[in-house]
């Protein structure tokens, strides 16, 4: 079984928040915001734009909208928080270009347009999730009595680096995700940095693209990292580390011991692509191992579009911890 948050501070801000959330709208947004927890759309996201089940920034009051932020808080630590804000605020910038150029569409980016889910009682004895999507941001955080489950998770950014001439022209949003990256390639010699490199040319988006369940088939091979010296496993440790801690400490640190524990030996590194960076130079990357897959892709708009997703093969959408929950409760009590 995987090895999922067990702290009663971390679940418990997560119900007190929910519940504060909820409990600040009107019927009618509460029945947009809330559901069973068997609802269909339990295992669903798209980190494309478009409306999702739940309700949206742009339909709550600032009050409301302070408190639907303060949930989303309890699962990502500082740092995440403030790039799932960032990855929001792009959205008004990407009007503004669109716009510029006639794109027909450019009124669907919004900084609003993300959606707010709670699924089950929060709290209660019942398992229970709370989901927020929008254009390049998907968190679903499964809670399972004390356990906590913080997967699928998307971040992207569009404009990836702002252009000069808009409001913070040439900030970089994501930009760990390839820095880090490349400075694992760096640390390669040629003869792994061949294993690792799979082909010049990067996929069109991550490949797992948003299934339901990540099908990493379709992942090619790469270098695995007992083939790595030790300098370039600390790279790739550290370039993992980097997707778990947008997550809260709880939730990433307990990812780590999963990982940890299946054997670094066994994860992979893997890069399609350009190796130099810069405008144009379309370039990938998956790091799989027994149990998590990350996926970078930054192709689209010039190579300045980044998709990122961590996938936990166990227990996405909390099905580890839930098959424990349904074992231990077969009648639903």
């Amino acid at each position: 079984m995987a090895n999922p948050v067990s702290a009663v501070s971390v679940a418990g801000r997560m119900a007190g928040a929910a519940r504060a959330f909820i409990e600040s709208l009107e019927p009618e947004q509460r029945a947009s915001a809330c559901a069973p927890f068997d609802s269909p759309d339990r295992r669903e996201f798209t980190y494309l734009p478009g409306p999702r089940p739940g309700l949206a920034l742009d339909q709550m009051t600032a009050e409301q909208q302070a408190l639907a932020m303060d949930l989303l808080a309890t699962g990502l630590s500082e740092h995440g928080f403030a790039t799932a804000q960032a990855i929001m605020q792009l959205e008004a910038i990407l009007a503004e270009i669109e716009q510029s150029i006639g794109k027909p569409g450019w009124e669907r980016r919004h900084p609003e347009y993300y959606w707010f889910r709670v699924l089950g009682e929060p709290g209660g004895v019942q398992p229970w999730m709370w989901k927020v999507g929008g254009h390049h941001l998907c968190v679903e955080m499964t809670v399972v009595g004390e356990a906590v489950a913080g997967t699928p998770q998307f971040f992207g950014a569009n404009p990836a680096t702002i252009p000069h001439g808009h409001d913070d022209g040439g900030r970089r949003t994501l930009p760990d995700e390839e820095d880090l990256a490349r400075a694992l390639l760096a640390e390669l010699t040629a003869e792994q940095r061949e294993l690792a490199v799979t082909g010049p040319v990067a996929p069109k988006d991550i490949l797992t693209r948003h299934d339901p369940v990540a099908d990493v088939g379709e992942i090619p091979s790469g270098l695995l990292a007992g083939d790595m010296h030790a300098d370039a496993q600390q790279r790739l440790v550290r370039l993992v580390r980097n997707y778990l801690e947008r997550v809260v400490p709880e939730i990433g640190d307990a990812a780590w011991r999963e990982i940890d524990d299946a054997g670094l030996d066994r994860v992979s590194f893997r890069w399609a692509g350009a190796l130099e960076p810069g405008p144009g130079h379309g370039h990938y990357y998956a790091v799989l191992g027994p149990t998590f897959l990350l996926e970078y892709d930054n192709t689209q708009n010039d190579a300045n579009h980044i998709h990122t997703v961590w996938r936990d093969l166990r227990n996405d959408w909390g099905e580890d911890i839930l098959a424990g929950h349904y074992a231990a409760h077969p009648h639903g009590s």
